[in-house]
């Protein structure tokens, strides 16, 4: 009685989605479990990672098909997170691991924590007329993938985005830097470099796409990814900043897909999560549950002509051998 569904309490499937990605993730029930109880009633109530536990028990003592996550979405509320409304997932998931994070007092589960999910980078800028060069390093929650290139054109599978993503781009005309060494304004180049990925890798496709007109609309071309990612061999090695061993664990396998179907403006979302235990893929639809193929969560790269079926929003790849 693994795969529990969770009531829509009024356009909850956002964070329905989310949670089943969470909670069927067994690195991350694991760190989870060996939280601390807060003290007080109040305390309880407003401490989105218990809230979050007692869900995970109320979903595993497999009495239902599906439980509400009512305390939880009123615990989320108490932190500015609206109730009813429409979610954007990325948006949302930020949110969550912000409260998760701040609210995990023991500071070797924030590390733990840390490890599960965060991608780090570094960013590099160097200016084209001297040797001038500026190195930052980033880390993030997820990697924000366009789906099209600097011309609007189409990118065609999962890799052309990351590839796209790590690609250098010249920073000429509006865009130029100062150079402290030139002492004026001079194109760069800007790069990124990948320099540490986590167990859970967590890809944003960004198929909303914000027009002048503030009106949004979705992109939702075809765009396959894979069951297994190896990112050596997608990556050349200028993109990389990491030794070999870091580089050896960088093999993937697709663990989860939270799809989008529906307008901008009114649209559904729902999860296909692949049980690490059973190894199945199942389709998380608030309170329905089933389980499914491959070829079914396929049924998620998209369709041109069909802009309202289900399109994958984020893809979470889980290292097949983790360190």
């Amino acid at each position: 009685a693994e795969a529990i569904g969770l009531y829509n309490l009024g356009q909850s499937c956002c964070l329905n989605s989310l949670l089943q990605v969470f909670l069927m993730n067994i690195r991350f029930t694991r760190i989870l479990r060996r939280i601390t109880v807060p003290s007080s009633p109040a305390q309880r109530r407003n401490n989105v990672p218990y809230q979050m536990l007692l869900l995970l028990e109320k979903m595993q003592c497999g009495k239902c098909k599906a439980v509400g996550p009512t305390d939880l979405a009123y615990c989320l509320s108490e932190h500015r997170v609206k109730l009813f409304v429409q979610h954007d997932a990325a948006q949302l998931l930020l949110t969550l691991w912000n409260l998760l994070k701040k609210q995990m007092k023991k500071p070797e589960l924030v590390v733990e924590l840390n490890d599960l999910y965060m991608i780090c980078i570094q960013e590099h800028l160097a200016c084209q007329k001297c040797s001038f060069e500026i190195k930052s390093i980033s880390t993030m929650l997820t990697l924000p993938l366009p789906v099209l290139d600097a011309n609007s054109h189409r990118l065609k599978t999962l890799e052309d985005c990351l590839q796209y993503f790590f690609h250098p781009e010249e920073l000429t005309g509006q865009n130029m830097c100062f150079c402290q060494r030139c002492g004026r304004k001079t194109a760069f180049l800007q790069s990124m470099k990948l320099v540490h990925l986590p167990q859970t890798l967590t890809l944003h496709l960004k198929r909303f796409c914000f027009e002048r007109s503030s009106r949004t609309h979705k992109l939702s071309h075809s765009l396959p990814f894979p069951q297994e990612l190896d990112l050596r061999e997608v990556l050349t090695e200028d993109q990389c900043q990491a030794d070999d061993s870091e580089k050896a664990a960088w093999q993937y396998e697709l663990f989860a897909v939270v799809a989008h179907s529906g307008s901008t403006s009114c649209g559904h979302y729902c999860a296909y999560v692949r049980s690490l235990t059973e190894h199945k893929w199942y389709c998380f639809n608030d309170s329905e549950v089933c389980q499914v193929s491959w070829d079914d969560v396929k049924c998620t790269y998209g369709h041109s002509s069909l802009y309202w079926r289900e399109t994958a929003y984020l893809l979470f790849y889980m290292k097949k051998h983790p360190q």
